[in-house]
């Protein structure tokens, strides 16, 4: 879908220019980031090239404009993370409760997009001698093992699960693209609490793994990450993580 968005896009911009298909190069790519889409933020400028340039409708040209990267979310701490299970565990219905609680478990625990998160059902998730374990699947399809207090809740909402999916069970839109964050602000909770986000969840699970010391290509496996360099975003709210993508790349190098 977002593959389509980003290519029609394109096709607009060329058309406003009198430029054809065949003229869609590295050059056209790169105007098309930097002029046509001048109003947008700069993360979802660089988001926009790359897609295309995976898409394979251009290569890199000699000279790129250089986009940054939106910041990631800010991880939850001890006393938030408290406090979201408080919330959580508090909600009126059954069904409510047990999401919310699988989508701590899920992104706090095992690092899942909202995507992912909204596509998982109990029979991919199975405990071991090892731990809880998640299968993801998709196009980051990976294996995650789950620790602690989060491996515990999942184990018990999955031996409830069965066939169906942990989080908002039943029949619903799971490709809608605020599926997951807008049950979350249904939520009832104290007005100072803090708001169950499902980037701020899963920005908990890659700082903690960072702050922890997990080898880089252990953390982008589990993560579902491909480049090393996506994990900077991140980096920057951890004390003593790499601070340069350079250092990324060789922390890296070094595993």
């Amino acid at each position: 879908m977002r593959e389509a968005i980003v290519a029609h896009r394109l096709g607009c911009f060329c058309s406003d220019h009198g430029l054809g298909a065949a003229e869609v190069g590295a050059e056209v790519v790169e105007a098309f980031a930097v002029l046509g889409l001048a109003a947008r933020a700069s993360s979802t400028r660089g988001t926009y090239r790359s897609v295309l340039r995976a898409l394979a409708v251009s290569s890199r040209p000699v000279l790129a404009t250089p986009f940054a990267a939106s910041p990631a979310p800010r991880p939850y701490s001890g006393a938030e993370r408290a406090e979201l299970s408080s919330t959580a565990s508090s909600q009126r219905s059954a069904w409510r409760r047990s999401s919310a609680l699988a989508m701590l478990s899920l992104g706090i625990g095992a690092g899942l997009r909202a995507g992912e998160l909204a596509a998982l059902r109990g029979r991919d998730v199975a405990a071991g001698h090892h731990g809880v374990s998640v299968v993801v699947a998709g196009t980051r399809a990976r294996l995650v093992i789950v620790g602690g207090t989060y491996a515990e809740a999942l184990a018990r909402l999955a031996g409830r699960g069965g066939d169906d999916h942990l989080f908002c069970p039943g029949p619903a839109q799971r490709s809608y693209h605020n599926f997951v964050n807008n049950f979350a602000r249904t939520l009832q909770s104290a007005p100072d609490a803090p708001r169950l986000s499902s980037g701020r969840c899963r920005s908990s699970f890659i700082c903690d793994h960072l702050a922890a010391g997990t080898p880089l290509a252990e953390l982008l496996y589990i993560s579902g990450i491909a480049q090393v360099e996506s994990l900077l975003r991140y980096a920057r709210h951890v004390t003593g993580a790499p601070s340069s993508k350079a250092e990324l790349r060789a922390r890296l190098a070094a595993c």
